[in-house]
């Protein structure tokens, strides 16, 4: 249960069976595929031996438009296609990439995305021309009651057309009142403008222009040939024709409803080629041969040797791997990818939320998860709240097939569910009734709850400078050993004896053996802050400014209160919406309370789960990573499938959990 060993994997091979090795390496999904370009160290072999190569690129590859593409079909189909056809879904299920990969047909695929583009041209095409005599129509019904010919037989008199705001329509009116050549018709309103039509001579044309610009009115040029009522009449008989063609296209488009499966099968399988022609683009080959360098897991090499002599025998392919150098491991290229048991693995990914480990540093995750797995249940504590999460995450691990990233989520939860029960039991609280029988009353032992509370605080305190310790003495750091780890240790329990002597025991001698315990760790923090330094007498003041940090340690300990805090506030509040349906008359309890109080529980549940799940979470990366562990390194990332759609299992006697 540590960070795996990891080897520096080269490979060589012909040119042409790059793309064999390649997917290969997918199928197995255990190798990180490096880029050989970006890696400064490779470029002195690179121009010895590979003077003449060239970066692969990507650029020419259709394979990212075509995934474009089939998205992009897909929620074409999905939002214009008939609803009297169903959508035909891919479903998720666990399979081999290679026998899934079997499914794919180019041609087909390059047939299908051409009828559903034409569709989706005929479509958008429909939606432009729609657009146009939408905009017609609207002109249409707006200057609809002009009669533009007859205004067109006077000789010396001409018109316009014009908007105007609308509380300028009486003014502007007014003014025109004042010349009696001038006519204006009130044609149409809407809730900003009026349009008009205004008759007047020709030659009194710079007058109109000058009133016009006064009142902020502006000229409306006709967009359309004919009368108003001729251009309504022909958009709507326009916009009928596209409105059933619409139809009909839905129709088409509706019953391309069950291809989606095939499409999103298709795009699985290209998404899994891009990943490989990403990888290829790292990839160094010369006229007849290619290098291929990465990473892989130390235990997983026989597999890989056994795959790649399966699939291209008589010494076709030379496998070399090699230690990684201390330098890749400080300048963090070695990737860390972590080993843990069954029961650990879920619990990874708080340490993920974190940051992953470097290297050659310890995984804070074996030692987390008990931790985590009692602070959990402590603070949710309700024997019904964990009885209905290890049945909703049995369920959904059972009967569903899930994304491996989901799958991990709720096997999780289903631990801490168990966790939940337990404590649910020792509170003896159920949906915030309490049980018959318990061992702590959150009501009446609250006290004996901060006091456990307490306990499990020291522990893990305790533990994060023992580990703090070891780990410097992994490191042959044995003065940072002592200082930043044992002598804590040391300091702690004498304090802690010395109170328990005083305070609790009586005892006199076992007070001054906490003392004098506490003194020489003490002692032990200013000595080795001194042999560590250059500056002996800096080393002192910064040995005096360590133990002040004791003041840290009281605010450790208070931050466990939580523990007790969330426990008791979660079986209290649900406590208080049972009350609440409780005092409703019979009749109203047993209809409308029936719902309250599903409503009320489920939102405590959810706020439980919530808050136990962030606060136990920050114990973990405050109070306890904060004494031994770092991280900070980079996470193994393998050349595997996306798996958008499907799980895929590691072929050829790949590990599935890694």
């Amino acid at each position: 249960m540590a960070v795996k060993e990891m080897k520096k994997l080269s490979i060589i091979c012909e040119k042409q069976a790059q793309d064999q090795i390649l997917r290969l390496l997918q199928g197995t999904q255990q190798v990180e595929v490096d880029d050989i370009y970006e890696d400064t160290d490779n470029q002195e072999w690179l121009a010895k031996y590979f003077s003449d190569s060239q970066q692969h690129s990507d650029e020419n590859s259709n394979t990212e438009s075509l995934i474009r593409q089939i998205q992009e079909f897909v929620r074409f189909i999905r939002d214009h296609g008939s609803a009297k056809e169903k959508v035909t879904e891919l479903k998720r299920g666990v399979t081999s990439f290679g026998d899934f990969e079997k499914t794919f047909d180019e041609e087909q695929l390059t047939k299908e995305l051409a009828l559903i583009g034409d569709l989706k041209k005929r479509w958008d095409d429909n939606l432009a021309e729609t657009k146009k005599y939408q905009a017609q129509e609207d002109w249409g019904t707006s200057w609809q009651n002009l009669d533009i010919d007859q205004i067109q037989k006077v000789k010396n008199a001409t018109y316009l057309l014009g908007l105007i705001p609308n509380d300028q329509w009486d003014a502007f009116q007014e003014q025109l009142k004042q010349t009696p050549t001038f006519y204006s018709e009130f044609i149409s309103n809407d809730q900003k403008e009026t349009a008009f039509a205004l008759l007047f001579l020709r030659h009194e044309g710079h007058l109109i222009n000058q009133i016009m610009q006064d009142f902020g009115a502006r000229v409306e040029n006709k967009p359309y040939p004919g009368t108003p009522k001729a251009i309504l009449k022909e958009a709507k008989e326009a916009l009928t024709k596209l409105a059933e063609e619409r139809k009909s296209l839905a129709k088409l488009i509706g019953e391309k409803k069950g291809q989606v499966y095939h499409l999103q099968q298709a795009e699985e399988v290209l998404l899994a080629k891009y990943q490989r022609e990403m990888a290829k683009a790292g990839i160094v080959e010369s006229h007849y041969l290619a290098v291929i360098r990465g990473w892989i897991g130390a235990d997983e090499v026989p597999t890989l040797q056994r795959v790649l002599n399966q699939a291209l025998p008589n010494q076709q392919v030379y496998v070399s791997l090699e230690e990684p150098t201390e330098a890749e491991i400080a300048t963090n290229k070695t990737p860390t990818k972590l080993k843990n048991h069954a029961i650990v693995k879920p619990f990874e990914m708080l340490t993920e939320m974190y940051s992953i480990p470097k290297y050659d540093e310890i995984d804070p995750t074996p030692w987390m998860m008990p931790f985590y797995l009692v602070f959990f249940g402590m603070m949710v504590a309700d024997f019904g709240y964990g009885l209905l999460m290890l049945v909703a995450t049995t369920v959904g691990l059972k009967a569903l097939t899930l994304p491996k990233g989901t799958q991990r989520f709720l096997k999780l939860f289903q631990y801490l569910s168990l966790s939940t029960i337990v404590w649910g039991l020792i509170y003896g609280s159920s949906f915030g009734v309490e049980m018959p029988v318990y061992l702590l009353s959150p009501s009446k032992d609250f006290m004996a709850i901060f006091g456990l509370s307490m306990v499990f605080g020291g522990i893990q305190i305790f533990t994060g400078l023992f580990l703090a310790g070891k780990e410097n003495m992994r490191k042959k750091e044995y003065v940072a050993a002592v200082n930043q780890g044992f002598s804590w240790q040391g300091i702690l329990a004498g304090i802690l004896i010395a109170a328990l002597g005083a305070l609790v025991v009586k005892s006199n001698a076992l007070t001054m053996i906490g003392a004098i315990l506490a003194i020489i760790s003490a002692l032990a923090v200013l000595v080795t802050s001194v042999i560590g330094a250059k500056s002996k007498v800096g080393g002192l003041f910064m040995g005096l400014y360590d133990l002040y940090g004791i003041t840290s340690y009281i605010g450790d300990f208070v931050s466990y209160s939580r523990l007790m805090a969330l426990g008791i506030s979660g079986g209290s509040i649900a406590a208080a919406f049972n009350m609440l349906v409780g005092y409703m008359p019979p009749a109203a309890r047993f209809t409308a309370g029936i719902v309250l109080i599903v409503v009320l529980q489920g939102l405590n549940i959810f706020l439980s789960l919530l808050s136990a799940y962030v606060h136990a979470a920050r114990l973990q990366y405050v109070e306890f990573f904060g004494k031994f562990y770092t991280g900070g390194g980079r996470a193994f990332r393998p050349l595997k499938p996306a798996e958008k759609y499907m799980n895929f299992i590691d072929e050829n006697g790949g590990n599935d959990n890694d």
